[in-house]
């Protein structure tokens, strides 16, 4: 999802950590202060991974939405 011009996606949390770390991106607020930890928030400054960041959250949600339904 766009929320205020940056990527949200929802991905696992050790791969939003290290996204972090590297400066790409930062935890998702949705603006009641408890920062999501499964969701980033990716700037227009890094707008390249986008693409990159929306197939993988794709790929792990659908992953989630598969374990639920078995």
């Amino acid at each position: 999802m766009l929320v205020k011009n940056n990527l949200v996606v929802k991905l696992p949390r050790p791969r939003v950590d290290a996204l972090v770390e590297a400066g790409k991106g930062g935890y998702f607020d949705p603006g009641h202060g408890r920062l999501m930890k499964e969701w980033i928030s990716v700037d227009l400054d890094s707008k390249s991974l986008w693409q990159s960041l929306a197939k993988e959250a794709k790929e792990y949600v659908a992953k989630q939405n598969h374990k639920k339904l078995a």
